[in-house]
Formats: structure tokens, sequence, C-alpha cells
């Protein structure tokens, strides 16, 4: 059986990046005001932080129908039997709804993991798949092994002002008005329990508290109590913020594996400058 897989820029990788190791990458889609831009192709990390940087307000959307459509046929007539796709979750984008679609139409099979989230675990999960299939293992034991990747884990989202979450009308204006008058700092989650949307789990009066609370739910999820835990922090333009935070979580859970990476431009658009992702999971 021939088997493409498939991913979207929520992975924070280019097309390029992913074709180097044989995955398929269509980009998702971020706008301002005027511009459409295609992620990781048109729009870079950094062209990103200097669009925040003007103050510019941004929606985001699932990658073009016509791309797709266009990726899946191309697939087809090189003799694909089978698309293993691992998108942005279904929480957060009709992504998944779409793949699917465009596959049926054109009478091909696909299987759609939905990861409950985005980013460092997307990337993770295709990889390990193909890696997996690659080995001979069968698809329940792929599946059993997805599932233990995605019950480990969680993301955490501290954004250090509320700036870019107004903009982009996600916040209401009295929630925006209290929330800057009490100097409130919200800590959102993302995971399965969520069903892949994002949640507020706590809220607090510093940045630097909420990055503390982080810490303690990262505790309380027993994270680094056993091996191959995997923590990123993914941070907008706060590298000295990040820093110090990866500096703090190595004394804390020192078996765990701890990265520092940019925030992929799709959550970035949202969370705004200076915020701070965590997101951590175990791997198999």
């Amino acid at each position: 059986m021939k088997i493409a897989y498939v991913t979207d820029s929520g992975t924070g990788k280019s097309i390029s990046q992913h074709a180097s190791d044989g995955i398929i990458s269509v980009p998702l889609q971020i706008s301002d005001e005027n511009t459409t831009w295609q992620d990781m192709e048109t729009l870079s990390v950094s062209e990103m932080i200097s669009l925040l940087r003007e103050g510019h307000a941004f929606t985001t959307s699932q990658p073009s129908y016509g791309l797709v459509e266009e990726c899946f046929e191309s697939l087809k007539a090189q003799g694909v039997d089978l698309i293993i796709a691992v998108p942005i979750c279904n929480g957060l984008s009709g992504t998944i709804s779409t793949f699917t679609s465009i596959a049926e139409n054109l009478g091909m099979k696909i299987i759609c993991v939905d990861c409950y989230v985005t980013a460092v675990v997307e990337d993770y999960l295709v990889h390990r798949i193909r890696q997996a299939q690659q080995m001979g293992m069968d698809q329940l034991d792929i599946q059993v092994l997805c599932d233990k990747i995605i019950t480990s884990t969680n993301t955490l989202i501290i954004p250090e002002t509320l700036d870019q979450l107004i903009r982009g009308g996600r916040l209401t204006p009295v929630a925006a008005k209290l929330g800057k008058l009490l100097k409130i700092t919200p800590v959102l989650q993302i995971n399965k329990k969520t069903s892949g949307r994002i949640d507020t789990l706590d809220k607090v009066r510093t940045f630097r508290k909420a990055l503390s609370r982080a810490m303690e739910q990262m505790e309380a999820d027993h994270v680094g109590e056993e091996d191959n835990w995997s923590i990123t922090i993914a941070h907008v333009d706060n590298l000295t913020m990040a820093e110090t935070l990866k500096q703090q979580m190595e004394e804390r859970f020192p078996k765990a594996s701890i990265d520092v990476i940019p925030l992929c431009s799709p959550v970035a658009a949202h969370t705004g400058l200076g915020s701070i992702c965590i997101q951590y999971f175990r791997k198999f």
C-alpha cells in the first residue's frame, strides 16, 4: 500500500522542511485588514513579529480548499492508496473536515488524527506515525500509540498583555476593560479534555504569577516523573523570559527534554507580542 503523510503549517515548519522528511504540508492562512498570507510560505515568523509590532489585527483560517484539492489530486495521480493526515485540531479549525471531504470526493481513503491542539505535538505525531508504519507496526498498535501521546499532551497559553486578544475580538469590550483594570493575566489551556478548544485554566494578577501557575499545573500533570517527557517553551518575541523559564523548569523537571522556540504564527496572531506557550507531552 502506498501511503502519503499530510500535515499543515501549524507545526511551525514549511513545505520544504516537511518534504525533506517525506511528509506533505499545506499552509494555513493568516489575514490582516488588507492581505492574506500563506503561513511559512509568504509570511515568515519574523515578518509576523513585525506586523504585530505595528498593531495589526489578524484572523486565521484553514488551508485553501483549492490548494488541498490540487495536492490530493496529485497524490491520487501518483498512485497513493491511503492518506494519513495529522492537521491542526478540529476544535481550532475545519481542516480535518476539509481534508476528509476532498479525499472522499476523489474516492481516496483517508485517516485523520485529531491531536486536539497544534504545534510541536502535531509535528511529532505525523513523524511518529510514519516511523511506526515503516517499522511494520499494525494499525491498532499505532492507534494506541497515538492515543497515549495525545492523552499526555497539554498546552498552556499565557499572553503578556490582552492587547492582541482585544484587537482580534477574542475578548468582549467589557471583559477587556475589566481585565486591564485589574491587571488580570489568564492562563489558558487546550488539550483532549477541552476537546481541542481553548479554555481558561486560571486567572492571576501578574504575568510572572501566570508562569508560576503553569508550572504548578505541569506538576499536577506529573510532568517529568517518568522519562521521555518533552517540554517546549514557545514565545512571541520574548526570548529572555523564555530562557529564564527554561532554567526554572530544568530545576523542577530535570528528567524532561526542554526546548525554546518561536511560537508558530497562527497562534501568535491571536496571543500577541510577549506571550508564552508551554506544550508538553510524553514521547512513546
